[in-house]
């Protein structure tokens, strides 16, 4: 058994599918083919239900997959150790986050830590925050945005900006002459919202329940500068950070504020228990020393 048998197994057992593994790992379909079965002829064991359209892991192969990933984990932890004691100020990182806080923070964020770290490659994957965190414990990203709070015994984090939520709506609304409101009073009012891979889709649900009502979902969307246009046609309400709202101050908005809120605070967070190489290190203590919001 090697290392390269594990991985290519982790890879067909995450897309149930060879030919997809196939494309991802950048290898044909019979060398990958052959490398589980020689996998599974070392091992004496059937990793995979190939009787149907999609193959599916047996019960030794879920036993398998559950630890040759911690088995490449650790591998990879041993060489990024080994690669900071060697390339202090050298490498990548990768960096999960959701499209709002890429649009927000990261140019700024960015040019900083290039300013400082000019070897470091920077490579960014742009999801929602569930996605990110989902990356983070599988070692697909080194660090990642998140809304908090999240799972402290699954992460570790570090709180980052802090920010009130706001009503934006249309200056036509007929609750636009106020400055604060009641959310329930838009409770017949469309709502315009991140799609729900993004945590403030579901918060913003959670609080319109607590606010006495179900909020009617006109449209659900991957990108916030598109439910700030379909505002701008007059669809729809949306709730969004302080920061988004005063990016929209030039058009036909008029943000309120909340007798009621809740509010939107942003972390780092890495996989507890695992190693954070110097160049993630490096990254949050940037992070933390520039002027919070």
């Amino acid at each position: 058994m090697d290392i390269r048998q594990l991985t290519y197994f982790i890879e067909v057992a995450k897309h149930k599918s060879f030919t997809k593994a196939a494309l991802a790992l950048h290898v044909t379909q019979p060398t990958l083919s052959k490398m589980v079965k020689n996998l599974e002829e070392e091992m004496e064991v059937t990793l995979f239900d190939r009787s149907s359209r999609q193959i599916e892991l047996t019960d030794a192969g879920a036993v398998v997959f559950e630890q040759a990933q911690k088995i490449v984990v650790s591998l990879d932890d041993l060489t990024a150790s080994l690669y900071d004691v060697m390339n202090l100020k050298k490498g990548k990182i990768k960096i999960g986050l959701p499209p709002v806080i890429s649009t927000l923070f990261f140019p700024t964020i960015i040019a900083e830590f290039q300013k400082a770290y000019p070897e470091v490659t920077v490579m960014l994957a742009e999801d929602g925050a569930k996605k990110v965190e989902q990356k983070v414990l599988e070692g697909e990203v080194d660090l990642g945005f998140v809304m908090l709070p999240v799972d402290e015994e699954k992460f570790d984090v570090v709180p980052f900006v802090h920010e009130e939520i706001k009503l934006l709506v249309h200056e036509s609304h007929p609750l636009a002459h106020r400055e604060t409101i009641d959310l329930i009073e838009c409770k017949d009012d469309p709502f315009l919202l991140l799609s729900k891979e993004f945590t403030l889709n579901g918060r913003t649900i959670e609080f319109c329940l607590s606010e006495g009502f179900t909020p009617k979902i006109a449209y659900e969307s991957s990108q916030w500068d598109f439910i700030v246009g379909m505002v701008e046609k007059n669809l729809g309400i949306t709730l969004m950070p302080k920061l988004i709202c005063e990016r929209s101050k030039n058009g036909p908005f008029k943000t309120l504020s909340l007798t009621n809120t809740f509010p939107w605070v942003l972390g780092i967070i890495s996989a507890k228990n695992r190693y954070l190489p110097y160049t993630s290190r490096s990254f949050i203590s940037l992070v933390k020393d520039l002027p919070k919001v």
